[in-house]
């Protein structure tokens, strides 16, 4: 039989993965998968070689999302399956999945929704809401991309929305001091199960946990309660999906959803033990079934 071929979607500047998604190709190639990485916007790439294209840190997609579209539709057109699947990926490129969420009985974050040409200004939309601290991000965007605290009154805070605005809709969402207090969790979910969560807290006066910009990561076992409220966000979302991860906040007992991330979210592989192995297995048996449908 012949062995499968896998491509580890990746981005030009981590053209051999990053240190967390490594290991996975050793153990896929002791599975008997063929993995390496491949990056998604080099012509040099022969996408026809593989039977999978398993996305890992394409984390430049935001930046040209029609390029990234149009790369899905090449990957469909050749009969390559995308996991996740191009219709998930297609499905939460745009961060107002979050009003599917809230639809679907899961508590996100309150959101003030801007759309680009609307002339909005940001004071009218802080008042309207009664915040005076929020925060302005881009509905497509990753990694903290023009995401900036914002308080109102303050000039500096519409050339941050008008920013976010060149880019794409945006998006205003009241500051959470719970992310200085405690921090952000990350449910990661493997083949369908909950595999491990970890815990994401700021540098010292700075609001973004991610590690580019200060923040620190720990492994935590999270509370049973808000476990539970992160897997029916990860599958409220749009499905099938090989990987999710669902960030969020604890407010009182509840878990307030951040992001349900399912295109290339950082798994924090390393940080529990046979992780990489898992996802390894879950992408075999993928692989080795029939592809999935490119509807939901």
């Amino acid at each position: 039989m012949t062995p499968h071929r896998v491509a580890l979607v990746t981005c030009g500047s981590l053209r051999e993965l990053n240190d967390d998604d490594r290991p996975l190709l050793t153990e896929l190639w002791s599975l008997g998968v063929e993995a390496e990485p491949a990056v998604w916007d080099d012509p040099a790439v022969d996408w026809k070689r593989y039977d999978a294209a398993v996305i890992r840190s394409a984390w430049d997609y935001h930046l040209t999302p029609a390029a990234f579209f149009a790369w899905l539709s090449r990957l469909e057109a050749l009969g390559v399956a995308v996991w996740n699947p191009a219709h998930v990926i297609r499905a939460n490129a745009d961060k107002s999945y979050l009003r599917e969420l809230e639809a679907a009985g899961v508590q996100v974050v309150p959101t003030a929704w801007v759309e680009r040409g609307a002339g909005t200004r940001l004071d009218d939309v802080l008042e309207a809401r009664g915040w005076d601290d929020a925060v302005v991000k881009p509905a497509v965007s990753a990694g903290a991309f023009r995401t900036r605290r914002v308080l109102r009154g303050v000039p500096d805070g519409q050339e941050a929305l008008d920013h976010a605005l060149a880019h794409s809709a945006a998006m205003v969402q009241p500051f959470l001091p719970e992310i200085a207090e405690e921090g952000e969790w990350s449910f990661v979910f493997i083949g369908g199960e909950y595999s491990h969560a970890v815990l994401k807290t700021p540098r010292a006066g700075d609001f973004r946990v991610q590690e580019e910009h200060g923040g620190r990561t720990a492994r935590r076992e999270p509370p049973p309660g808000l476990l539970i409220q992160a897997r029916d966000a990860a599958i409220a979302g749009p499905r099938p999906w090989l990987y999710a991860r669902v960030d969020g906040v604890r407010r009182g007992g509840d878990l307030l959803v951040v992001e349900l991330e399912l295109i290339e979210p950082f798994l924090f592989l390393s940080y529990e033990p046979g992780a990489a192995r898992k996802l390894a297995e879950a992408v075999k048996a993928r692989v080795s079934s029939p592809k999935p449908s490119p509807k939901p």
